[in-house]
């Protein structure tokens, strides 16, 4: 009877250790917040056209927008939207929000020169 009573424990201790694991990898949303990543262009870059593609991806959001303008991601949280910018410095921001309200935003400096 000892002997089922130790392994009924051992079960108990892994199942509530696999429940905590899966509660800690749930919490991430509410732990890490929205996260941003602009892959093209990149900051301090010069640009040969008026038109610049831009594309990056997000985690954790419930929005996002480029330059005060909604946007929207693929099922994984890539986005890419086409700009124009006028000759000398253009400022492009993306901002991101989450559920429980936390924001980030990330800014880019391109050039262009004609």
């Amino acid at each position: 009877m000892k002997i089922n009573l130790g392994v009924r424990q051992w079960i108990l201790a892994v199942l509530f250790l696999l429940l905590a694991t899966y509660i800690l990898f749930q919490a991430r949303f509410i732990i890490f917040g929205p996260e941003i990543v602009i892959e093209n262009p990149r900051d301090g870059e010069r640009l040969a056209s008026t038109l610049v593609l831009m594309k990056g991806r997000t985690e954790n959001i419930a929005g996002i927008s480029l330059n005060d303008r909604q946007i929207f991601t693929d099922e994984k949280g890539f986005w890419e939207e086409k700009l124009l910018v006028s000759p000398g410095a253009s400022i492009m921001t993306v901002r991101v929000h989450d559920r429980f309200g936390r924001k980030r935003e990330k800014s880019v400096r391109v050039i262009y020169n004609p």
